[in-house]
């Protein structure tokens, strides 16, 4: 059925090709109909499915999963993480690294 879907639509072009070059010479009614059957197999493989390659399933390791570096932990952790990656978040400047108390009175 898809191959004569293709050939059909090939017929087409080459016919439309024909009719709109029916008054010039034989050399250029040869190629407008070329031209329309080159067209007519494009629009013929598209609708036809022709060429459509079948989608191989994708493997995903689930041995990185949970560690923090695949996409969907960064995604279900971007709250927590407030946007940064894992170990990539910027110190707070409560921290007492920059001195100061730590909260705590003096």
């Amino acid at each position: 059925m898809r191959k004569l879907i293709f050939i059909g639509f090939v017929v087409v072009g080459t016919a439309l090709g024909l009719v709109l070059a029916a008054s010039a010479s034989w050399g250029a009614r040869l190629v407008v109909m070329s031209f329309g059957a080159l067209a007519g197999a494009a629009v013929g493989g598209a609708f036809s499915g022709i060429g459509k390659r079948g989608r191989a399933p994708q493997l995903r390791d689930g041995a990185l999963r949970g560690l923090g570096t695949t996409s969907e932990d960064l995604m279900d952790n971007y709250w927590r993480d407030e946007g940064h990656p894992q170990f990539m978040k910027p110190p707070s400047p409560d921290n007492k690294q920059f001195g100061g108390s730590g909260g705590m009175t003096d």
